[in-house]
């Protein structure tokens, strides 16, 4: 179902689905965000220019700006997303840009990000290839971007410790295993199938790591 949505658009999230993303992130993720946001801050020096692609309700935009002195601007193309996102960086007393927009098609100069992350949400790209130069465009030169995604080579047991690890429970945890499952699942993509997009980019350089249920997907610009 994920597969044949994404030939006809990206799967923005909006509506009561947004908030629940958002109150489940807020529950669950933090975490999950801090650690994604502690390896950001290996990659950059104080003072860098950060996009967040696809940042949803913001959870990893704001961990990062409460780590250093950064100029963060998150792009989604969910306004209920935006709109949810800069009330969190607003509450958590943080300054975050977040602006309505399409990462195949961003609305930003040439060579001006020090550094890009994109989790959780380059499955839901319809045009995965568009993305990735479009990424490739608007970072600088020698600059990286980091792509952190479910493994559609998961297996189930990865899953339940997964959900284990996070907190979530009873009904919660049976409902995300059966999105995870027939949903997500189907829509990620395996290591093998991000060397054969990066491939058709303008990406030269990339390292890929799993992580548990994810890949984290290192590239960067020459």
């Amino acid at each position: 179902m994920m597969k044949f949505i994404r030939r006809f658009k990206d799967l923005g999230i909006s509506g009561h689905s947004a908030q629940w993303y958002d109150k489940n992130s807020r529950n669950h993720r933090i975490e999950e965000m801090k650690g994604y946001a502690d390896e950001v801050i290996k990659h950059v020096k104080n003072g860098a220019s950060i996009l967040d692609a696809a940042p949803g309700p913001g959870y990893l935009a704001i961990e990062l700006a409460k780590l250093g002195h950064y100029k963060i601007t998150g792009l989604d193309i969910s306004n209920d997303f935006v709109n949810i996102a800069r009330a969190n960086a607003k509450a958590a007393g943080v300054d975050v840009e977040f602006k309505q927009g399409n990462i195949s098609d961003m609305p930003f100069a040439d060579n001006i990000f020090d550094f890009i992350t994109c989790t959780a949400a380059f499955k839901n790209f319809k045009e995965p290839i568009k993305a990735l130069n479009e990424m490739f465009r608007v970072l600088k030169p020698g600059a990286a971007a980091l792509i952190v995604d479910m493994d559609r080579d998961v297996t189930g047991k990865q899953l339940d410790n997964y959900a284990n690890n996070i907190g979530v429970k009873g009904i919660e945890a049976l409902f995300m295993r059966l999105i995870f499952k027939y949903f997500l699942i189907k829509g990620a993509y395996n290591k093998d199938e991000f060397i054969n997009l990066i491939s058709r980019t303008s990406f030269k350089v990339s390292d890929i790591k799993k992580n548990g249920i994810a890949l984290y997907v290192y590239l960067k610009k020459t």
